[in-house]
């Protein structure tokens, strides 16, 4: 783990078996988070990351580039907000709404192509990692069906009681908002301290997301991540009801 006189970004050897990373006040301010490059993307060095506040985000043919920005955009689950067209689609019932049921579709949703961008930062290498940690019993995803075909859905990582929000996904009105708000209220029944957001977004932020410090992030982060992980990642048979 080498950096230019001691700044980031840090180099990280992919065949070192230390998964550790350089603190995150070390981070660059511009390109805002970038703290190191290069590195693997084991299951154990993704569980280090997380549990830190990093995260890996980079484009196809790329090297690993790993990030902790400041601020960092979160949702505390008891401050969700659903407006009241969104409080309309969940009152109607028409979506099924699952957990952990389709991970690798989720995921390569995910990926796929999006209006006015170009390529995808969930590359193949992403997605198969992504899928070990899932097999892990870290990475998570919502599901969210109409009529029997997979219309929207989101996926992430849990470590304790905090959940990091990765990607989601809609083909149809709504539907990412519905699988979020399922998941959220799950989280908070689940006593989960906090969402990740990563970086702010306006979608997230009308769903009751705002940014915080980075200091203050990590301090809320690591009494979360020391907390249980709840015994199993299903739905409660009451959560639909509004």
């Amino acid at each position: 783990m080498t950096g230019i006189l001691g700044k980031a970004p840090f180099w990280l050897d992919p065949d070192d078996p230390d998964t550790r990373f350089p603190d995150v006040g070390l981070a660059l301010t511009e390109p805002d988070g970038l703290l190191a490059i290069g590195g693997d993307l084991s299951v154990a060095r993704l569980l280090e990351a997380y549990q830190q506040g990093i995260f890996p985000w980079y484009g196809q043919g790329q090297p690993i580039l790993w990030w902790s920005p400041d601020p960092r955009q979160v949702l505390f689950p008891e401050a969700l907000h659903i407006s009241r067209s969104l409080c309309k689609t969940l009152r109607k019932g028409h979506f099924e709404v699952t957990l952990d049921t389709d991970f690798p579709s989720v995921i390569q949703a995910c990926a796929g192509p999006r209006a006015g961008e170009d390529g995808t930062w969930i590359t193949r290498a992403m997605q198969a990692a992504y899928i070990r940690l899932h097999e892990s019993g870290y990475a998570h995803s919502v599901e969210c069906r109409l009529d029997g075909e997979l219309v929207g859905g989101l996926y992430g990582v849990a470590i304790g009681r905090a959940f990091f929000g990765e990607s989601m996904f809609a083909r149809t009105s709504d539907a990412s908002k519905v699988a979020f708000v399922w998941l959220v209220r799950q989280l908070q029944r689940w006593d989960f301290r906090l969402v990740d957001c990563q970086v702010h977004t306006g979608h997230l932020a009308s769903l009751g997301a705002h940014d915080i410090p980075r200091q203050e992030f990590s301090r809320i982060l690591a009494g979360s991540c020391r907390l249980s992980p709840p015994p199993a990642w299903v739905f409660d048979d009451d959560l639909g009801v509004s």
